[in-house]
């Protein structure tokens, strides 16, 4: 089955998601500009270590091995860097081994809008104003958080886990939620419209072009036993039965499924994710996220109502 190339799958990164450049942007913060670029360029040579996106991108990348000619996962960084200063960041992409050709150095000008230059359907940085200045233009973008985890380099396997509600779907039910701070009037919502399928949210297209690669991924598994799966995805959400009726039904009506749904009602959700060992996490409430971005890579999506008027929980 060949891939439909007008469907190629780009994401978009900041510099500071694929390395740890945390002392780079003290210095800056602390000496200015000058210092920040006299450091890079004394320093070109020092390869510096992964940041929190990488094994994210490093197994994203990955997935063109189902489709060795066509190519069609691309990464794309969208630096703020001057294009001299990103020299550093292009020599430790080259020392990596990672198939990443096209980046975009602007000087201080904001990266987000370029998105569209490039079809990306994510955008990642380490920047959260600028990313919630992208989502509430209507861009998918997150804002990803520190993380301490350790890769296991020898797994190759690229997991991603989901929040449902603010993230692959629009807030609808949240705000229903927010509006009554009620917990059975929700359900009794959730269930009286079970059968209407809500919005797409988003990183739904994001959740789309996955899918692509799961069903692909999951036949081959089924023809050869022996082949590991490469890709696995997962929805850990706040809903609980019987609210779980109309997220099935959406997913359903888009023709799309997750390799596991997690339905924790009200359990933390890190008593899951430290188990699944997911490469990154979606969630658009920072309270779920706080708990477990130590562990697990986790990106914040501020969108909807739980991120209006400052509140996050």
């Amino acid at each position: 089955m060949p891939y439909p190339i007008e469907k190629k799958f780009v994401v978009a990164v900041s510099s500071t998601v694929l390395f740890d450049l945390s002392y780079e942007h003290a210095l800056y913060m602390e000496q200015g500009l000058e210092a920040f670029r006299r450091y890079q360029h004394e320093h070109r040579d020092d390869l510096p270590k992964p940041g929190t996106g990488f094994p994210f991108i490093r197994r994203l990348l990955m997935l063109n091995q189902m489709y060795p000619e066509e190519h069609p996962v691309d990464v794309v960084i969208l630096s703020r860097y001057h294009a001299d200063d990103g020299m550093r960041v292009l020599a430790a992409v080259r020392e990596y081994g990672l198939d990443i050709t096209r980046a975009f150095f602007m000087a201080g000008r904001k990266p987000y809008p370029f998105m569209e230059s490039v079809n990306a359907t994510l955008y990642l940085s380490t920047n959260a104003e600028q990313v919630r200045e992208a989502v509430a233009l209507g861009y998918p973008a997150g804002h990803v958080l520190p993380c301490e985890a350790v890769d296991d380099e020898q797994d190759d396997q690229l997991r991603i886990a989901f929040d449902f509600d603010g993230v692959l779907v629009d807030d609808e039910a949240e705000k229903v939620y927010k509006q009554t701070q009620d917990l059975d009037k929700f359900r009794q919502y959730e269930l009286e419209n079970r059968d209407r399928p809500l919005k797409s949210g988003p990183l739904m297209p994001l959740f789309q072009q996955l899918a692509y690669f799961q069903k692909l991924d999951s036949q081959r598994a089924q023809d050869d036993s022996g082949r590991k799966r490469l890709l696995r995805i997962s929805i850990v959400t706040a809903r609980g039965a019987p609210a779980h009726e109309r997220l099935n039904n959406t997913l359903s009506s888009l023709g799309l499924e997750a390799d596991e749904v997690f339905l924790m009602g009200g359990i933390e959700k890190k008593r899951v994710l430290d188990i699944l060992k997911p490469h990154l996490f979606f969630d658009d409430q920072l309270a779920h996220l706080q708990p477990v971005a130590r562990s697990t890579p986790s990106v914040h999506i501020p969108f909807g109502i739980a991120n209006r008027g400052g509140e996050d929980s």
